[in-house]
């Protein structure tokens, strides 16, 4: 009589244990739970411990952290009609746990193909040279569009970031052309300045050295010099006319003042 008894206080025990264990409910910091009672919202709880109602409420979890999600490399084709595969990446929060679950199946995966959509569709009405020069910009574009559309699902869209832009071969190596022939361009632009800055300054040294004809003896005499400390060579220079007859003249002069004392 006593197990016959017992059974039913045992069956009833773990019953109750099943029932208390289906109502009570535990959600962590970075989850909210979204109760639907009969299939109508109630509302999110959380985060830590709460109760439900067994076989009435349903709970759905919600992830609150940042989701990092790769967007597969996408093929555009640039305003400028140049082919290439972009791939991306999109970092992204849900902020509306309640619109997160009644406003979209999925919303992970909803954000995956509206970001590649998007990302097909800014960069094929960009050119190639703002694809690769002005990334920051068409990044806050992306970051931009895709918050609208996800907005409504009570996603966040924080950032959004190009990461890598794959051009053809044949493509890398006309752009490669492109740059050694801008830096050819560039080379001999400075140096035609540099000529023309040296023609300047020489100009402006003829001119002194044609005011004062002894600036030009002494600047001869100065490039003997330098020439002379070399000593690894044999140098045969001409010696000016006008150098000679100075001493020349100098010399008949002293000759001069002895004959007469």
């Amino acid at each position: 009589m006593e197990t016959e008894t017992l059974i039913p206080i045992v069956i009833v025990v773990l019953v109750v244990l099943v029932i208390i264990s289906m109502a009570v409910k535990i959600v962590a910091e970075y989850e909210r739970g979204v109760i639907f009672r009969l299939g109508r919202l109630v509302g999110a709880k959380g985060p830590g411990l709460f109760l439900i109602i067994p076989f009435v409420d349903r709970m759905v979890k919600v992830d609150l952290r940042v989701v990092t999600m790769d967007v597969p490399s996408q093929e555009v084709i640039t305003k400028d009609n140049v082919t290439v595969r972009v791939n991306a990446v999109v970092y992204f929060r849900v902020v509306d746990p309640e619109a997160s679950v009644v406003k979209v199946l999925d919303h992970i995966r909803a954000t995956s193909q509206i970001s590649q959509t998007t990302l097909r569709n800014v960069l094929g009405q960009s050119e190639l040279d703002e694809l690769l020069a002005s990334r920051e910009k068409l990044n806050q574009m992306l970051q931009q569009i895709i918050d609208e559309h996800t907005d409504p699902w009570g996603v966040k869209v924080s950032t959004v970031e190009i990461k890598e832009v794959e051009l053809a071969e044949t493509m890398r190596r006309s752009m490669a052309a492109q740059a050694e022939a801008e830096r050819e361009r560039r080379a001999k632009i400075i140096h035609a300045e540099g000529e023309l800055q040296a023609s300047e300054k020489l100009a402006q040294a003829g001119a002194v050295i044609a005011k004062e004809p002894v600036a030009l003896q002494l600047r001869y005499l100065s490039t003997l010099t330098e020439v002379a400390t070399e000593r690894n060579s044999t140098l045969i220079f001409p010696i000016p006319i006008d150098l000679i007859s100075m001493f020349m003249k100098r010399t008949g002069a002293q000759s001069g003042e002895k004959t007469e004392e």
